[in-house]
């Protein structure tokens, strides 16, 4: 992976806003050269003082569970929505970088494209560390759809100013779906065949579902060390 510089994770929202403008420009929403061999699940939890984030490694298609990676980092950056990459970012990318392997397609908690400026945490890690990623986000932040029928794989489009930039997936029979968009080097129909294969005993595709787990659990212990 890449090294990601310093001036990447700003402090203030107006540098930040800049700093995803910028970003927004390099995205490439394309098919994968190549089917994924190995693919990985990331998300983050926070104590006072800290973030804390976790990657889980899988084989694909077979979904062998192959190992975890836990990193913390200072928080650096305040609760905005729209700005999950900068308070989750840097934790996140330390984790990955801690995978014994690294994966073909990585798949976050939060929105790719499906953003106001087209830079939810899955673009803008996908984007710094040149890697497909997968915005799979529980909630949706922009755009506009019609409510997907009750059965797991039905889906609709996700449009935000006249383009459609996700779709809004179900992936367990009668369970709110998730927002799916590609975040980067990859495209669409890719992230759904990908989300919907990793879908296993919740909503969620297992890769995040053990790492918001294990995120948690780490972070629910150092809030306690930090008491």
């Amino acid at each position: 992976m890449r090294p990601v510089p310093d001036n990447l994770w700003p402090k203030d929202i107006q540098t930040a806003r800049m700093v995803q403008e910028t970003l927004a420009q390099r995205v490439s929403i394309r098919p994968l050269k190549r089917n994924p061999k190995l693919i990985a699940g990331v998300d983050a939890c926070f104590t006072d003082k800290s973030v804390v984030a976790a990657a889980s490694l899988y084989s694909y298609p077979a979904l062998e569970f192959l190992g975890d990676a836990i990193a913390k980092d200072r928080m650096r950056f305040p609760y905005v929505p729209g700005y999950l990459s900068f308070r989750e970012g840097p934790a996140i990318i330390k984790a990955l970088r801690k995978l014994k392997t690294q994966p073909d397609v990585v798949l976050f908690d939060g929105q790719g494209i499906a953003h106001p400026r087209g830079m939810g945490i899955a673009s803008h890690i996908g984007v710094v560390l040149d890697i497909p990623s997968i915005g799979c986000a529980k909630s949706r932040l922009i755009g506009e759809f019609a409510e997907p029928g009750p059965r797991r794989g039905n889906w609709s489009p996700l449009y935000y100013q006249g383009r459609q930039v996700g779709t809004v997936l179900r992936t367990r029979d009668r369970v709110r779906p998730l927002f799916i968009s590609p975040g980067h080097r990859i495209d669409l129909g890719t992230c759904i065949d990908i989300v919907m294969h990793a879908v296993t005993s919740c909503r969620l595709p297992e890769p995040i579902r053990r790492a918001d787990h294990l995120s948690r659990l780490t972070a629910r212990k150092g809030a306690e060390d930090e008491d």
